[in-house]
Parts: structure tokens; C-alpha cells; sequence
């Protein structure tokens, strides 16, 4: 027993057969597991510089817009022509115009956030990558003025903004996907792209296959067929493992202050590409020119959803507007929401344009309506004119009396209040020039008003106030009620050696308003059609009121709406004896004179908020 104690204890039974093969099946996959980490490692970069990095090598070195492009940064976010969103994760690509010469490298795709791939104008020669349809964020594709060949990949129906016109691109146009909303000027200048199969010259000179390799075809497809499968049996891990790898959450260290943009005050607002704007008006063709004023031109634009926009495209002497200064007026614009006010919907800027957004509105301005009236639209009614008077006068007391802070139009006049499709007054071309804050009673801003539309204070001191919208307000009351310009009333003024308040009042004294009036409406004024000259002579008497000489005389919008809605008498009456009391005082100086300061004693001014 004792020498039995001293042996070493026998060695274990060996594994069963099973357990051996259970080890080896372990070591297999661990092993196969390695070797699909080290094809990941080829599939996926270590970080969006790499891919960047990959993108960059496809084009010729030394070119100067890689300059900033510092590999060895932990993020893209500082190079110039990226722009990152948050998470530092890049959302745009602009390297239009850069004189690029090479290839567009698949290495994109792995910029999963990428928004906008903008290589418009320059020389990239070679296909277009298919990859970029798994680009799963990606919305605007500019690729125009190139010279990619080869034929357009169907992978790229999700993406909904695209240009690849001026290229060497071949074959058939899909149609499928968001193919089938783009124009032809989306692929335009590409010489050997067809719309259909049937125009394709491949199509035309086409023969038979002999039946012997027709079979040998068949016999190469389907050894094609399970050589594609097997390699999609092989991919499929790795594939999964990518989707899993890019969904795990990673931490990310990245400076606050840098995540802080002034697009994140302007709440739903719409950035919109230049490109996409481009495409809308036909590249801003003079077809879709609608009209042009003091701050620009403005073009009709259908979007790729069919919508209809009307898009204000800013004179170059606005272009010097810093950034932030244009995009702190844009927030002001996008904060004034009312039903007679035009609602902007989004702008666009560049360093070499701004552009505002806004709905188009079918049925024009009140000056196109009065004056260029088609044969098919009848012209505007009484009910329908005073209607608008009402609804413009709302959109411009909310103007002054409901933003903060207040905007002062200077402008007003039939031209920039729009009608829409009811012909509801829609007040526009509010906000375009500089904000006005309410403590002080004057600003110089970019709108140099209208001949016609300005007053005296305005023109001899350069002093603009809330005031000033009354006052072309007034004129516009005019317009609304003779169908002309302020302009041309001016000059009827002028042959009597009268200004245009002075040359109105006398013909309401003279109780002459014909000489007034529309044409169109001179049937059912001398008719007299229940309650049309009474409520012509309270538009005529408010329009007064509003052309004060003395700014401070004038009432304020609020007050006009009220006057509109309630009548006019109170004050018409008040200002009727403040006149004929300073004329005494003057010691018959002149009623003229005596005008200045006539409605100093009017009730206070209630507020017309939003409705």
C-alpha cells in the first residue's frame, strides 16, 4: 500500500473522438474568424480620414485643394471643402471648380454621413463609381461639366438631386427610382445616352445567336451563377459584420463650441444646394424670369417633387453680406409667421450668391392683377380690393407691432403684395433690408424704395421709421383704387401743381372721385351699387390719412386696420377739426400747413396680432 502512495497518479482517459472534433471545429473558426477580421480590415477604414485619404489618391497629387487635407488628423472637420455635422461625421464634399484631374475612387462609400458629393468643373475621367449608391444619406450628386464615361450606374436611383450632364457618359438612362422625376438637363451634353433601349443603335444591330453557343453561353452563366453565389456565401459574414460594426456605438470626443452652427436657430428653414436651385429654374433661364426690383431678380422653380417655388436670387452688391449677418436676417424673416405675410421656406448661400426661398404664388402681385390683367382672368372686383386693403394692412401691422424685433418693410407698394390663390393679400419683400429695432425711430437700411412711394422725411434727412410703411401704404390704397402706379399718379398731381395727397383731397372735396377710379369699377360707383361710394370715400379718406406730410400725423398700421374694420369716422371727424383749428391758430397760414400733426390727438392704437 505504502509503495503504492509513492507512484505519480495515473494520466487521464483521453478525450472521446467527439470532444477531439469539437476542439478542431473551435480552432477552425477562430481561425476563419481572423482571417474575416483581416478582410474588414480592408473593408473598412480605421476612421473617415482614411476613406478621405482613398478618395484623394484617385486624383493627381499637388493639387492646391488638398492642401489642408492634414492625414494625420484625428478628423476631417478642419480641411477646407468639408463640412462636417454633428459627431464630426462629414456630411458635404464641395470640391467643385478645383481644376481635379484623375478618377473617383470607390473609397467614398465608406462616408456613410455624406450628404452632398459636390465635383462639378473639373476634369475626373473614368466610370462612376456604382458604390456611391450605397451612400445611404446621400442626396446631392454634381457631377456635371466632367469627363466621366462609361454608363450611369443603376445604383444611384435613392440619391434625389443629381447632375451628370457634360460628360462622355454611354448607354441607356435608367428610368426607375428617383430617375424617372429628373428633366433632361440633368444628363444633357452626353452624347452617346439614350432615353429608352429603343434608341439605342446596339438595339438596331442586333443578331440572332447561333444555337451552339447560345448553350455554351448558357453553360458560362450558369458556372458564373454559382461562382457569384459562392462568393456571396463568403461576403455575406462580412457584410453583416460591417452593418453591425458601423451600428455599435463609439465614443467620440469632439469640441461643443465646433458642433454650434447658425443653421441650428433656423428651425425647419431649408438649405437648399445652388445645384438644386439650378435644376429648378432651367439654370436660371429668362423663361422663368418672373420680375426684377431693387434687391434682385426673382426666378419660378418647379422642385423634384413637383412643387412650385419663386426664388428672390440676390444682386452681387448684397453678396458681401458676412455669413452670419445674412443668416441672422434669414432667422428674423423664417420668425414672422402670418397668414398675410409671404412664408419663407428656405434660402441658399454660397460665397458668391444668396438666394431666399419662398412658395410662388399663382396669381402674381396686385400690380400684375390691376395692370396686366390676362384675357382670361377677370379683373378685380370692389369686394375682392378691399378685401386686400384689409389683409395687407393686417401682414404690415404684424410687421411692426407683432416681431420682435419689429421689421420695417420700406417698400410698400401693389407690386410686393402678392395674391394667392382665394386673392388674399400676401404682404412680400418684408425682412430684406435691415432689421430695425424697436428702441430706436430710424435706420438706413438696403431698400431704396419706389418714386412715389417715399416720403418727404425719408428723402430729405434719410429718416425712415414704422411711418414710413404707412405711408406707402397709402399710396398703394391709391393704386388699389384708380388701378395706377404711384408713379403715374404722381404726375396727374403734378399738372395741377399738387402733391399726390393734396391733388386727392381736393377731389374728394369736389366729391369728383371719378376722376379717380378704375375704369373698371366706375359702373358700379356712378351706379351707385349698395355701399360702393361709401366705402370707396373711407379708402380715399384713410389713404389721406396715411400720406400725412408729418410723419409723427400719420396713424399707425394697427390703427388702419381698425379703422378698416370698424370705420373711419372717429378720426376722419378728429382730423377734420384739428385742421380747421390750426388753421385759425395759423392765422389762415394755409390748411396746407395746418396739416402736419392733425391726428396727433387720435385714440390709442390697439394691437393687430397674428390671426
Amino acid at each position: 500500500m505504502a509503495t503504492r502512495r509513492g507512484l505519480p497518479p495515473p494520466p487521464p482517459p483521453p478525450p472521446p473522438l467527439a470532444a477531439r472534433r469539437s476542439m478542431a471545429a473551435r480552432r477552425r473558426l477562430l481561425l476563419l474568424l481572423a482571417l474575416l477580421l483581416c478582410r474588414l480590415a480592408a473593408v473598412l477604414p480605421t476612421s473617415e480620414v482614411e476613406a478621405l485619404q482613398g478618395f484623394m489618391a484617385g486624383f493627381a497629387g499637388g493639387n492646391a485643394a488638398f492642401q489642408s487635407w492634414d492625414t494625420s488628423a484625428a478628423n476631417p472637420c478642419t480641411w477646407f471643402h468639408v463640412t462636417c455635422g454633428p459627431g464630426n461625421q462629414v456630411i458635404r464634399l464641395d470640391l467643385g471648380n478645383q481644376s481635379l484631374s484623375g478618377e473617383l475612387k470607390p473609397d467614398i462609400w465608406q462616408l456613410q454621413a455624406l450628404q452632398s458629393l459636390e465635383l462639378y468643373g473639373n476634369s475626373i475621367s473614368g466610370k462612376i463609381p456604382s458604390e456611391l449608391g450605397r451612400l445611404a444619406s446621400l442626396q446631392t450628386l454634381d457631377l456635371y461639366l466632367n469627363n466621366f464615361t462609361g454608363e450611369i450606374p443603376n445604383e444611384l436611383k435613392f440619391i434625389e438631386a443629381r447632375d451628370l450632364s457634360h460628360n462622355n457618359l454611354s448607354g441607356i438612362i435608367p428610368t426607375n427610382g428617383s430617375f424617372s422625376h429628373f428633366t433632361p438637363i440633368s444628363f444633357s451634353n452626353n452624347p452617346h445616352t439614350f432615353a429608352n433601349s429603343s434608341d439605342s443603335p446596339s438595339n438596331n444591330s442586333a443578331e440572332a445567336v447561333p444555337s451552339g453557343r447560345s448553350s455554351s453561353s448558357s453553360i458560362g452563366t450558369i458556372a458564373g451563377g454559382a461562382a457569384a453565389g459562392a462568393a456571396m456565401l463568403f461576403a455575406a459574414p462580412i457584410v453583416l459584420f460591417a452593418w453591425w460594426w458601423r451600428r455599435k456605438p463609439h465614443v467620440q470626443f469632439f469640441d461643443l463650441l465646433e458642433e454650434e452652427t447658425p443653421e441650428v436657430h433656423l428651425g425647419q428653414l431649408r438649405r437648399f444646394t445652388l445645384r438644386e436651385l439650378q435644376v429648378a429654374t432651367d439654370n436660371f433661364s429668362q423663361t422663368n424670369l418672373l420680375g426684377r426690383g431693387g434687391f434682385g431678380k426673382v426666378y419660378k422653380g418647379r422642385l423634384l417633387d413637383g412643387s412650385l417655388i419663386a426664388i428672390k436670387r440676390l444682386n452681387e452688391d448684397r453678396i458681401g453680406t458676412g455669413e452670419r449677418q445674412f443668416l441672422m436676417e434669414v432667422q428674423i424673416i423664417s420668425m414672422a409667421v402670418h397668414q398675410n405675410l409671404l412664408r419663407l421656406q428656405g434660402y441658399c448661400m454660397t460665397p458668391t450668391e444668396r438666394l431666399l426661398v419662398y412658395p410662388y404664388m399663382e396669381n402674381k402681385s396686385l400690380e400684375t392683377r390691376l395692370r396686366e390683367c390676362s384675357d382670361s382672368q377677370q379683373p378685380l372686383d370692389w369686394p375682392t380690393r378691399r378685401k386686400i386693403a384689409l389683409g395687407s394692412a393686417r401682414g404690415i401691422s404684424y410687421l411692426h407691432e407683432g416681431c420682435d424685433p419689429k421689421i420695417i418693410h420700406r417698400d410698400v407698394k401693389a407690386a410686393n403684395i402678392l395674391l394667392d390663390e382665394k386673392l388674399e393679400a400676401v404682404v412680400g419683400d418684408f425682412g430684406l433690408a435691415r432689421i430695425m429695432d424697436y428702441k430706436v425711430s430710424h435706420v438706413v437700411t438696403g431698400v431704396m424704395g419706389t418714386l412715389g412711394h417715399i416720403p418727404m422725411e425719408y428723402l430729405t434727412a434719410g429718416r425712415t421709421s414704422d411711418k414710413t410703411d404707412v405711408f406707402g401704404y397709402g399710396i398703394m390704397l391709391f393704386e388699389l383704387i384708380s388701378g395706377k402706379r404711384g408713379f403715374d399718379l404722381v404726375g396727374l398731381a403734378n399738372e395741377e401743381n399738387a402733391r399726390v395727397h393734396d391733388w386727392v383731397k381736393k377731389l374728394l372735396e369736389e366729391d369728383r372721385l371719378e376722376v379717380l377710379i378704375d375704369p373698371n369699377l366706375l359702373e358700379i360707383y356712378n351706379g351707385g351699387e349698395q355701399g360702393v361710394r361709401e366705402e370707396v370715400r373711407l379708402l380715399v379718406q384713410i389713404a389721406l390719412l396715411c400720406t400725412q406730410e408729418s410723419a409723427p400725423s400719420r396713424p399707425r398700421m394697427s390703427t388702419v386696420v381698425t379703422m378698416l374694420e370698424d370705420g373711419i369716422a372717429e378720426h376722419w371727424d378728429a382730423w377734420q377739426r384739428k385742421t380747421i383749428v390750426q388753421a385759425s391758430l395759423q392765422g389762415g397760414q394755409g390748411v396746407s400747413e395746418a396739416r402736419n400733426d392733425s391726428v396727433a390727438n387720435l385714440p390709442p392704437d390697439t394691437l393687430s396680432g397674428p390671426r
